[in-house]
């Protein structure tokens, strides 16, 4: 049988290790059924196409526009991602331009849909990330194993983080692993000057990702500390993994775990994201405590990050692109 050719745009590819280049990889996989797909940086790349789908409104806004340009026609798929939906559509032209010329627009999680121009939303469709469930694995109550999984970049805002290891003691038994590989040297710089300064923090650097996905899976909990998300993949790693969160009140992160989440602290407020971890730690055995909350609340989220409930969404909008519209 002869299946439709699907040419999958991302700007980052293999070596960023990011979280569009693990959205471009598990898409392709799941549409490999429906679509003969290629993964490709930018296009035109030598080969032509029955449908295109961009990650990334600024990044890949050449791609979008020479698509639209060659094959109107023909069905033009966009994803959005965080720096997209609030950052770069407010003010930068080729990233609107390419909200325009899309046919259809993606968003990751479901506060997505309130970001985009009110005449756009129409176009837009929900489609939360997905990852391979883990069992929950047991956990020691002699002290709270706290991981935080992000590159240093400022979007991740790691000074947070930095903040509450500052805040908290020593001896208060609360040990935090971050993960992530530099981006800015002067974050780095700063990763190990606090790391030099507080026993109980870590920076890891960048680790592979099975590795990262079980420290999170042994974690009793992970703190995700960013200015904006689009869809972030720990967090719903962290809930596929039996893991409970503690995040930033920010739109994307809201948009995953929803709107009366117990475990989110202010952006910036290190204060407030210290006294939580403490909280987490003093009700750790509580069966009505903070951490047992959160527990409860990720699992009743973890269906939205099925494999198999993102492979439906995906599939069907984009054998449904080729409907006239």
């Amino acid at each position: 049988m002869h299946l439709p050719t699907l040419c999958l745009v991302t700007p980052a590819l293999a070596d960023a290790n990011n979280g569009n280049w693990q959205t471009a990889q598990r898409w392709a996989h799941m549409l490999s059924a429906s679509f003969q797909v290629r993964i490709s940086p930018a296009w035109p790349d030598g080969h032509d196409a029955d449908v295109m789908l961009a990650l990334h409104a600024r990044r890949s806004a050449p791609s979008v526009a020479a698509w639209a340009s060659a094959h109107p026609e023909r069905p033009l798929v966009l994803a959005l991602t965080g720096t997209d939906l609030y950052k770069d559509i407010d003010h930068d032209a080729d990233a609107q331009r390419s909200l325009e010329l899309a046919h259809h627009l993606i968003v990751l999680q479901a506060q997505g849909l309130q970001a985009l121009p009110v005449h756009l939303r129409h176009k837009a469709h929900i489609i939360y990330q997905s990852s391979t469930p883990l069992p929950a694995v047991d956990k020691t109550h002699a002290h709270l194993r706290v991981v935080m999984v992000g590159h240093l970049r400022d979007e991740k805002w790691p000074q947070v983080l930095w903040q509450t290891a500052q805040a908290l003691r020593a001896d208060e038994g609360i040990y935090i692993d971050h993960i992530g590989k530099t981006l800015d040297p002067a974050l780095a710089k700063e990763a190990q000057h606090v790391a030099s300064q507080c026993p109980h923090y870590r920076w890891l650097g960048e680790l592979p990702h099975k590795q990262t996905r079980r420290s999170i899976q042994r974690a009793h909990v992970l703190v995700h500390t960013s200015r904006l998300e689009g869809g972030a993949h720990v967090i719903m790693e962290a809930v596929l993994s039996g893991t409970p969160v503690l995040a930033s009140r920010v739109s994307g992160n809201v948009g995953m775990l929803g709107d009366n989440y117990p475990g989110y602290f202010e952006p910036g407020n290190a204060t407030q994201l210290a006294a939580l971890l403490r909280e987490c730690k003093q009700t750790q055995t509580h069966a009505d405590g903070l951490l047992a909350q959160l527990t409860q609340a990720c699992q009743a989220r973890a269906p939205l990050f099925q494999p198999e409930r993102e492979q439906a969404s995906l599939c069907a909008l984009l054998t449904s692109a080729f409907d006239p519209v």
